[in-house]
This record gives structure tokens, sequence and C-alpha cells, in this order.
């Protein structure tokens, strides 16, 4: 007999949900994690940058608040109460995971875990058995071999960023995706002076060009280089070549390495275990199995979404197939990548789900788009005014009117987004979505504007 019935190997937001979920349902469950309770997104990632994002955009809103009838003198901040503030968070949500996973039944054990092979784990040099195994070992930082990059205290990844002891005042940021443009935007409302180096055409690669294009426009304090590639780091300046063959150094005080995470797919033993790894990280289907029998994989290391939610669904969806594999079939729990929605906290914030205008065309869509301004909407007009950035782009078939994408710029777009992903997890059509009813007034209602608008 098995020592569990399911051992849970990594405690990020996919592992820990799934041990939850799988507590909740009464069974017995081993949660293994090598550091800390809520992985990277809790403790070094999603949570702590979005502290310092809200202590960011406070002081920014003192600073700019005449215009709406507020004056605020003698404005400043403290970056160690901002670190002070943003430990205090991660402190207490750390402890509401452990606490959530005590309740629901959830042994908990540190040390580095090892797949032997299916159903066998072992930690600490302790053999653990169980008849099911949950990978969700999560993704590390990209570090490219750039020449002068590698153990140079100036070059730092996301980790060592939030952990500086002060404000820089030249940060040199390479990769535009959404780890680069939220410090970037975080640090230069702070004060310093940023620079990002994106080797593509646009930054955001994964969001529809005209947004991602607007919202390069509307950082304030950040200076976008397109389409160049870095070439080498001396001391903590960056040597780029451009586009049109130009060699650019840039000076700065600190560089932040941010050209994206991989899967961790080594050093637990999956190639020793005999699971499939690709290119993208363990193959995985639709329902998180894996090649290895009652062996599943959730998060970042399968490479489908490395985004949090994405992990927390593709957990539910395995601890689902576990606790009733003929209800978990006959309602469908199964992974659909195309309608996770993402999200960008910069200033301003970002946010999408489903198809670009780009990707519906390549997948053979007759498309119909429609773009309208935030300035459609009442509290966008009154909280930013009718200058501000924000756009609400919506991409359907011309055809069948089925909508295929939903992106938005501008405040409240994560706070909102959710709301397009059920659209189209439900495949409403643009007459379905003119059919539904937007609270007055709300960021939202550019939505609606936008289905009245789209020639489909």
């Amino acid at each position: 007999m098995a020592d569990f019935d399911v051992i849970v190997l990594g405690g990020g937001p996919g592992g820990y949900l799934a041990a939850e979920r799988l507590g909740h349902a009464k069974k017995k469950v081993l949660l293994v994690e090598k550091e800390f309770l809520g992985g990277t997104c809790l403790n070094v990632g999603c949570i702590p940058t979005k502290s310092l994002l809200n202590s960011a955009k406070l002081y920014s809103h003192a600073l700019h608040s005449e215009q709406f009838g507020v004056t605020a003198e003698n404005v400043t901040y403290d970056w160690a109460k901002v670190q002070a503030w943003k430990a205090d968070v991660v402190s207490k949500l750390v402890a509401g995971v452990a606490a959530t996973e005590k309740r629901n039944g959830v042994e908990v054990v540190f040390g580095h875990g090892t797949l032997i092979g299916p159903g066998v784990v072992e930690v600490a040099g302790e053999r653990k058995t169980a008849d099911h195994v949950i990978i969700a070992t999560g993704s590390v930082p990209v570090m490219p071999p750039i020449p002068g990059a590698k153990d140079n205290p100036k070059v730092v990844d996301s980790t060592g960023l939030l952990a500086v002891a002060a404000v820089p005042q030249r940060l040199v940021v390479i990769g535009g995706g959404v780890i680069g443009i939220e410090f970037a935007s975080l640090f230069a409302a702070f004060g310093a002076q940023v620079e990002v180096i994106e080797m593509l055409p646009e930054i955001l690669p994964f969001a529809d060009a005209d947004l991602a294009g607007r919202l390069r426009k509307a950082l304030t304090g950040v200076t976008v280089h397109l389409g160049c590639k870095v070439t080498g780091v001396e001391g903590a300046a960056v040597v780029y070549e451009t586009g049109k063959g130009e060699t650019v150094r840039a000076e700065a005080d600190l560089v932040l390495m941010a050209v994206g995470r991989r899967p961790l797919v080594e050093g637990w033993g999956a190639a020793e275990a005999g699971l499939e790894v690709g290119p993208r990280g363990v193959v995985v289907d639709d329902t998180m199995r894996t090649n290895l029998p009652n062996v599943w994989a959730v998060g970042d290391v399968t490479g489908r979404s490395l985004l949090a939610h994405a992990a927390y669904r593709m957990g539910e969806i395995a601890a689902a197939h576990i606790i009733d594999p003929a209800t978990a079939k006959a309602s469908g729990q199964k992974l659909r990548v195309d309608t996770i929605p993402w999200a960008v906290y910069s200033m301003p914030e970002a946010a999408g789900v489903g198809l670009t205008e780009a990707q519906a065309k390549q997948r053979g869509h007759q498309v119909a788009t429609a773009t309208v301004p935030l300035a459609v909407s009442g509290r966008a007009v009154a909280e930013q005014g009718v200058r501000g950035p924000g756009a609400v782009k919506l991409i359907a078939d011309k055809h069948t009117r089925t909508i295929l994408g939903i992106h938005m710029l501008g405040n409240y777009a994560p706070e909102t987004i959710w709301g397009a992903a059920a659209v189209l997890e439900t495949e409403l059509s643009v007459d379905d979505l003119r059919q539904i009813v937007f609270p007055h007034p709300t960021v939202s209602e550019a939505i609606r504007e936008a289905a009245w608008s789209i020639k489909a």
C-alpha cells in the first residue's frame, strides 16, 4: 500500500493549489517544496513585484494629482519602507498558503524532491510512495550567453532587482517582455533613467501589436530600443547593435536580464525516471497527463503557459482527474491555452485574451476588428482624463461573428479581462456580447462599445 494518495513535487501556484483541491477531497497528500511555499510567483515574482508597483503608482499619483484638484507638497518615498511593505505582503500570503494546506489536511515537507519513477519520490534520502505524482517544479530565469554578463555583479535577474538596497539612477533592461516592462515602469516611476533593449520589432510579443505599440509610447520615463541585439556587457554598460548595424553603448548603474523564463526540467529526476521532455518542457496532454502512468505535470514546467493563473488551472485539472476521472472527463476538464488571459501591471496596465489580429489571420480567419479609446468610458475619463492612452481592441471572425480575441490597454484592464476570458470560453458571438449589460460607469463598458463598433 502506498504512503500517500498523491505526492506533489513543487509548492508553487500549480502545486499548492492541486494539493489543496486534493486535500479538500479527502485525499492523503504530501506536498514537497525545496525552498518556500508559494514558489516564484508569491516569493520573488508576481506578488512582490505588484507590491512595489503599487507603491510606485501611489508615488506617481501624488506627484501628478494637481489636474484632479489635489495638491500634495514635498512628496517623497522611502525605499526601505517600500521594501518592508513588500516583505510584509509576501510573509502574510505565504502564511496564508501554509494555513490553507494545513486546513485541508495536506502534509508539507521541505527538501529537495527527486522523482525516482511512477509513484516514487525521494526527499532527503527517504523514499515516499503514492498512487499519483504531480510534477510542479516551475521555471527559472533565462540567462543567455552574452559576453560579460555571467558572474557580473552589475547584472541581475528579477529576483536580484527585487532586493536592491536603493533605486538605481540608471537602469538598462535587456528584454521587453512582461518582466522587463513592469520593472522598467516601476523604476522609472521612482525616478530612474530607464532604457529597454528588445531584439524583436515590438515589446510584449504575445500582445496585439497595435496595443503593444500604444503601451510602449505611453511608458513615462522609459526609452525603448526595438530590433536591437545585445552583443556584450562591460561592467554596467550594455553594448548593442541596432537594426541599421550601428553599435551603441548604454551606460547604467545596474542591468536587468529579463529575456524570459524556461521550464525547470533538470535536477529532479525527469530524465532518469523516463519522463518525456520536449523543447517546451515536460510533455503533457490537455488533462495534464505525462507519458508515465499516474504521473502528471502542471504549471511552468510544462511550457504550455508560464503564468501563475494558468498553473492554477492546470493544477485543478490534474486534481479533478485524480479525484474522479469519469466526472472530470464528462465535464470537459481540460486545458484551453487560447482562453488563458494575460496581464501586464505597468503604467498604464494592459491585458488580453484570445488571438491577436495577426494570429487570427495566420489561422485562416476572415477577420473583423474594432478599436475604441477608453475615452468612451465615463469612469476612465473621470479618473484619467480624455488624453489617456487606453483602448480596447476586439477581434472576431467576419463570417461566424464569433469573438476570437479581446485586448485592453489602460488601468483596470487586468481586473476586467476575466469577463473577456468568459466570453471566449463560452464562444460568444458579437451579437451575444452586445446583449450583456455592463455596469455604468465602468472601464469595462469599452468592451461593449467595441462590440457595437465592429463591422462583423
